[in-house]
């Protein structure tokens, strides 16, 4: 797998491989530590780059994690000792294994094959929306190039269509710029001014989209037009669904998770004071978080949704 910077070492029960001496030759390892690898694949044998993996000692702490390279493979230097390492890819289902790393050796995994997991059910077709009661629209902004600032909009109202193809669905959000809270008072208000969101003049923030798109396992992309301050600008959520589930009433809900990240000079969100040095009171990029859930529109079908697609 390495060629001939570690030759090819056999990949044995509990992890053990590799030898001592010159297989480590031209790579620096320190004295107490050992190479651990392996290459992740697909079911069909091509390789998971982008793979996420997490190595934990035999106490449960995390030692590493990351994600495997363009050609599938994780190569790591660790401290010798005994591992568990989990393999997940979204749309696989998750890989888990033992590995012993010696001073000096290189423990070969070799090939791990992660096979397709399930996918959740989608939706029924037909009217739904969200239910702000069990749902987030949050933001962080940095501030004076330190720390970070957290805040949410308390006041949002959103209606989603689902199409018979998911990827003809449609969705439309509505939030009350004035329901913006960051916890302090004094910043709220400076935030509903002029300054900013200048909510006399532009009340609401919308969202509308057409254009739902799979990447992958229960990974999706919903774009469309944001319209803030007065600006429209195209945005992706880079979303996960999380599939469906029943209420205390018994009803259906689905829920999902999405980000993506804004630029305020795009929405002409451009007050800004230099403190000393230049450093900017509040960055220009804002991190969006949002936790949905979505149930049946009032009036609508209250079955469960089943496998569609």
């Amino acid at each position: 797998m390495f060629g001939g910077l570690f030759g090819r070492r056999g990949s044995g029960g509990g992890g053990r491989g590799g030898a001592r001496g010159g297989a480590l030759a031209g790579f620096a390892v320190p004295a107490t530590a050992g190479v651990l690898s392996c290459r992740v694949l697909d079911p069909v044998h091509e390789p998971l780059r982008q793979a996420e993996f997490a190595l934990t000692d035999t106490a449960g702490r995390k030692v590493l994690g990351g994600e495997t390279d363009p050609y599938g493979t994780l190569l790591a230097t660790v401290p010798a000792g005994e591992y568990r390492i989990a393999v997940t890819s979204d749309g696989y289902t998750p890989h888990h294994a033992t590995a012993v790393v010696d001073q000096g050796v290189h423990a070969d995994l070799g090939d791990v094959l992660l096979q397709v997991a399930p996918q959740p059910p989608l939706p029924e077709p037909g009217d739904w929306e969200i239910d702000p009661t069990h749902s987030q629209i949050g933001f962080t902004a940095r501030h004076i190039g330190l720390a970070r600032i957290h805040g949410r909009f308390n006041s949002f109202a959103g209606a989603v269509r689902i199409a018979e193809r998911m990827e003809d669905s449609a969705m439309h959000v509505v939030i009350d710029a004035a329901s913006i809270d960051t916890g302090v008072q004094m910043r709220d208000d400076h935030l509903r001014s002029g300054d900013f969101l200048d909510i006399g003049v532009h009340p609401t923030i919308e969202f509308f989209s057409e254009r739902f798109t799979h990447r992958g396992g229960t990974r999706w992309s919903v774009t469309g037009a944001l319209s803030l301050h007065g600006v429209s600008r195209t945005v992706a959520l880079d979303t996960q669904y999380l599939g469906l589930g029943s209420g205390l009433e018994g009803e259906t809900r689905g829920a999902c998770r999405a980000t993506t990240e804004l630029h305020r000079e795009d929405f002409t969100l451009t007050w800004q004071t230099l403190l000393a040095r230049g450093i900017a009171a509040v960055g220009s990029s804002i991190a969006i978080d949002l936790d949905i859930q979505i149930m049946r529109k009032a009036g609508g079908p209250g079955r469960a949704g089943g496998v569609r697609g």
